[in-house]
Formats: structure tokens, C-alpha cells, sequence
């Protein structure tokens, strides 16, 4: 059964709250994890706009159910781009809604931004543990690329991925 309809649109600043909370809650049960100082960059939703990025939330009958994190370029947010890519990051859905479609409109929505700036590829890393990220990254066309697998200091080495967007269609 579906629920109600899915909006993405840029974070509001009275959701910044709401969705890093989401963000954290969601990386503590799919990691298992208490996130040690990692939960507070995930809560800083301010900080990853005054830096350049844009920050998008799904957001279903009023209630933020989604988000991501769109890197332009390099800065303080790229882990792995070079100037003529753009990078997504931090993608959360919650549990009650995943798999209505949530991350996917999610990521098409950054995709859809690294086309209008012109962008070469879009990139990712994910965690080892977010099994169900990486089938929804490669079912929309996203390739694993282990010339960019990241070592986060003190942590895991991410699991990157790469979409060529000459190669994929726009979504409808």
C-alpha cells in the first residue's frame, strides 16, 4: 500500500533538526554503531550548506521521511571528485518508508544536478554494512569504481561507486 506522495525539495532550515536526526538514527541501526563523533558532522546539516553543498530532504504529509547531501565539487564535503564531478552523500530514508521509491527519487534528484552543472560523473562511497544502498546504487545504474575506495581516518574504507552521466538517461 502506498503512502502519501513523496515531495524532494531543498532542506528548510526548520528541518535541519529533523533530519539530522534522521541521519544519525538511520546510521546507528544500519551500522550497529553508536558513531562515537561522527553523529555530530551527520546532524550538521548547516554545515554542509555553508560550505556549498545542497542538502535535499523527501518529505511525505509534512514529516521529512528522507535526505541527502549533494556535493558540487571539491571542498570540505568531497572525499573523492575531481573539479568536472560532483559527489552525493549522507543518503537516509526512514525505515517506515524505504522501499517506496525514497532513495531513488533522492539520488535522481542528484543526479539530475550534476547534469545541469555539466558534470563528468557522479560519485559516492558507501560503508561496507549498507548492503541495501549499494543494490539500490547499482540498480540505478551506478558502477562500483575501486580506484576511488576511501579510507575514512579512524574508520572504515568506503565502498565507492560512479555513474558516467553521459551513459545513463534522465529519469522520467
Amino acid at each position: 500500500m502506498a503512502g502519501p506522495p513523496i515531495t524532494i525539495r531543498p532542506v528548510r532550515p526548520e528541518e535541519y533538526g529533523p533530519l539530522g536526526e534522521l541521519t544519525v538514527r538511520v546510521y546507528r541501526e544500519v551500522l550497529d554503531s553508536d558513531l562515537e563523533g561522527y553523529s555530530d558532522v551527520l546532524r550538521a546539516v548547516d554545515d554542509r550548506l555553508e560550505t556549498g553543498c545542497e542538502v535535499l530532504v523527501a518529505v511525505a504529509a509534512s514529516r521529512v521521511v528522507g535526505g541527502v547531501t549533494y556535493v558540487p565539487g571539491p571542498g570540505p564535503y568531497a572525499q573523492m571528485i575531481a573539479a568536472d564531478e560532483a559527489e552525493l552523500r549522507m543518503l537516509v530514508v526512514d525505515p517506515e518508508v524505504q522501499g517506496q521509491g525514497v532513495g531513488a527519487a533522492l539520488v535522481h534528484a542528484c543526479v539530475a544536478r550534476a547534469r545541469a552543472a555539466g558534470k563528468r560523473t557522479l560519485a559516492l562511497g558507501t560503508m561496507p554494512a549498507m548492503g541495501a544502498a549499494q543494490r539500490l546504487y547499482a540498480r540505478l545504474g551506478f558502477q562500483r569504481a575501486p580506484e576511488r575506495h576511501y579510507e575514512v581516518p579512524g574508520g572504515p574504507c568506503l565502498v565507492s561507486y560512479s555513474m558516467e552521466l553521459r551513459s545513463i538517461p534522465a529519469p522520467d
